[in-house]
């Protein structure tokens, strides 16, 4: 059983570009596409979600990667407006040489009481060796997944459109959302506050947690 930890990449994206775009699509509501200026999304937009006009948002959308535990995937996929595509534990057989013979494990960080996590990790552990020697028993991918707790590492790509992405973001970086969802949401939330303030700059996220948990963050242009 190997411990490993979560990551999260999104897209390069051009804040700037989307949210013009966002623009032009809502002003066919007024038939005011004359009015357009360098920066006159950046008062529409705000009257648009100040008047809940949220619908335009979906107009444009954003890709991520991400590399978590089976608990965090399990939250995202209660969020019907997107898109997933996940490391099927019914077809990854985990003890075969293109996954290194054995389990990975996200690392809770925010267990931080040391015993706790060694009785974790005995867990996960116990939970490994029995999923190989139900494979050496012949079972089938599908019997062996049955033993996969939710700290069981995968990997997942999600496609969802910016009023979804706004919706996750208020629900999922919260305090009341599970540590381990924070990990990856908020530095997202802060990369799209940072390239859409007038879509993202209102929510209201958990800074009280700790930045040492953050998930590594990466923007790519191959996703």
């Amino acid at each position: 059983m190997k411990i490993v930890e979560p990551w999260i990449e999104v897209e390069k994206i051009n804040g700037i570009k989307i949210m013009k775009k966002i623009e032009r699509a809502c002003r066919t509501c007024y038939r005011s596409e004359g009015n357009i200026t360098e920066d006159s999304y950046k008062k529409l937009l705000t009257n648009c979600i100040n008047r809940g006009h949220e619908s335009v948002l979906e107009h444009e959308k954003v890709t991520v990667r991400m590399y978590c535990d089976i608990g965090v995937y399990k939250d995202l996929t209660r969020h019907r407006f997107a898109s997933f595509s996940i490391e099927s534990t019914r077809y990854c057989s985990y003890d075969k040489d293109k996954y290194g013979n054995e389990i990975k494990c996200i690392r809770p960080a925010y267990i931080e009481d040391e015993k706790v996590f060694d009785e974790w990790k005995k867990a996960m552990e116990e939970m490994e060796k029995h999923y190989i020697e139900m494979k050496k028993l012949g079972a089938t991918n599908d019997m062996c997944r049955l033993v996969l707790p939710h700290s069981t590492a995968a990997e997942v790509t999600m496609t969802a459109n910016i009023r979804e992405w706004k919706h996750i973001f208020e629900l999922r970086t919260s305090n009341r959302a599970h540590p381990a969802i924070r990990q990856l949401l908020i530095p997202l939330l802060k990369y799209f506050q940072q390239e859409m303030p007038e879509i993202f700059d209102g929510i209201e996220y958990d800074k009280d947690f700790k930045k040492e948990w953050y998930a590594e963050f990466k923007i790519s242009d191959e996703i």
